[in-house]
């Protein structure tokens, strides 16, 4: 049975920075595309970042790009999110999903295993 599992939420002040780490079992992340998504309260759900099966392999939106890091640590089987310079309008669930046939994919439809979410509250 393919299952992940967010950790790594919590709340931080407006600059600080999280590890959001999502952990695999039952399937190999190493070989399947990997993806993070938030849902604020009142917002529908956006992707913010997507890896490969090569390093290179990324994407990030543009709200995110350039503080969020996506990446995948194959000895742990898990796809990590580093957030730095948060601010309050990244508060949010954030829920990690993977495609159980796609090496790589922007597109969310695609994704089809997905993580029970994670809480981020920025706020001083």
């Amino acid at each position: 049975q393919w299952q992940l599992v967010e950790s790594g939420g919590g709340l931080v002040q407006p600059g600080g920075s999280l590890r959001l780490s999502c952990a695999a079992s039952g399937f190999s992340l190493r070989f399947n595309a990997g993806g993070w998504f938030r849902q604020a309260p009142g917002k529908e759900r956006e992707a913010i970042a997507y890896v490969g099966n090569s390093e290179y392999s990324t994407w990030y939106a543009d709200s995110v790009q350039g503080r969020f890091t996506i990446s995948k640590d194959i000895a742990k089987n898990t796809v990590n999110l580093q957030m730095n310079s948060l601010k309050p309008e990244d508060t949010a669930v954030y829920y990690c999903a993977a495609s159980r046939d796609l090496a790589w994919s922007i597109k969310p439809d695609e994704y089809d295993v997905w993580g029970q979410g994670t809480q981020v509250t920025v706020s001083s």
